[in-house]
């Protein structure tokens, strides 16, 4: 399997393991199908100081192993890069393949079309009207294996709401073509 398909499989059960962690503590007792091996994945994601929340599933706390690897980004650091919309943590210029991003959008913005990352937004807050594929309208390079544009012609159209993840592979348009502001959301990019 090529890396950044192992990456964003992870990303992917991350991401449903805290759907299902939210929708237990919101006081909702069912846990959606096939949880028992987002529970796994939590036990080994949660780890240390959050281990509760993976055992809250009854998940085994894998054993003890080196944390020199682990980057950790506390609630503050979080909280002011969603206030400003930052990149978090810069895995491609660390020699990664991937960029955790905390985002934030107060308008709608332009077409994005990135020719090497494949996008997995996940939304925290508010709401938007998102276009994705279609054809560009007044395509524009902005940066090396990065463009630009106005506007999509056809395409489909989403109502992105707390709790939703989108997978946007390298290539397709999109865009948020309307906000419902503070709108914001988690942006994994993997190269």
């Amino acid at each position: 399997m090529h890396p950044s398909k192992g990456v964003l499989a992870s990303l992917v059960l991350l991401f449903g393991t805290l759907s299902a962690v939210a929708q237990t503590h919101a006081g909702n007792d069912k846990i959606p199908a096939g949880t028992e091996t987002k529970r796994r994945t939590a036990a080994a994601v949660f780890g240390g100081r959050s281990a509760n929340a993976a055992n809250s599933f009854g998940a085994v706390t894998p054993a003890a192993s080196s944390s020199s690897a682990v980057t950790y980004f506390d609630s503050e650091k979080v909280a002011a890069g969603f206030a400003q919309g930052s990149t978090l943590f810069d895995g491609v210029a660390a020699g990664k393949n991937y960029q955790v991003i905390t985002s934030r959008r107060d308008k709608p913005g332009l077409v994005e079309i990135h020719t090497l990352d494949t996008d997995v937004v996940y939304v925290l807050e508010g709401t938007a009207t998102y276009v994705t594929g279609g054809t560009v309208v007044d395509s524009k390079t902005t940066a090396p294996n990065e463009l630009r544009g106005t506007s999509i012609e056809g395409g489909e159209t989403r109502q992105l709401s707390k709790g939703d993840v989108v997978i946007v592979p390298n290539g397709v348009p999109h865009w948020f073509k309307e906000v419902r502001a503070p709108f914001l959301y988690f942006v994994v990019k993997v190269r």
